[in-house]
């Protein structure tokens, strides 16, 4: 599929356990692609400096030296809770969803979440948890496509890059 590889589909450190799916984040994107341009945009619209968006996904052990995660993913209320449970997902907690997910502080993640887990829950009843997991990133990837050109987008883009076609309101809105 045109912007992510099988491996990627299939990396768990990518299933981000609240629905936002790594693989389509513009900080791994660019991190994925040694961008530092597109890395630097990317900090400024969350407020952080470049050094502090790296990222790899998101689930990711943190003792492993090679770890590569954004200060955001390394201090996630949301990703702690689900360790303190033992998921490795929301879509496997019968809270969800809950007030983390509510108070989460981007709209645009908070819409993509309440459709993604109920996806996620989807996918796994079909398909078994492993598989259904891995399809559940694979529908991901497949929705973060232009509709105008099909090239590849990152959540939260409000156009496609190579086009300029406007893309928030087919995919998550406007920022």
């Amino acid at each position: 599929m045109k912007g992510w590889t099988e491996e990627e589909i299939r990396n768990r450190d990518l299933m981000a356990p609240c629905g936002l799916y790594c693989g389509a984040c513009g900080i791994y994107i660019a991190t994925r692609d040694g961008n530092e341009k597109f890395r630097t945009i990317m900090a400024n619209l969350y407020g952080l400096k470049p050094e502090q968006t790296a990222c790899l996904g998101c689930m990711q052990q943190e003792d492993d030296p090679s770890a590569t995660m954004c200060i955001s993913c390394k201090t996630c209320e949301m990703r702690d809770c689900l360790k303190s449970k033992g998921y490795y997902s929301c879509h496997q907690c019968d809270d969800w969803p809950c007030s983390v997910t509510e108070k989460f502080g981007y709209a645009t993640g908070q819409r993509v979440m309440k459709n993604a887990i109920p996806l996620w829950r989807k996918k796994v009843a079909e398909h078994g948890d492993e598989e259904g997991s891995v399809e559940w990133a694979r529908a991901e990837c497949e929705r973060y496509h232009c509709s105008s050109c099909g090239e590849p987008l990152f959540r939260g883009a409000q156009s496609c890059r190579a086009c300029k076609h406007p893309v928030a309101d087919e995919l998550d809105g406007s920022l």
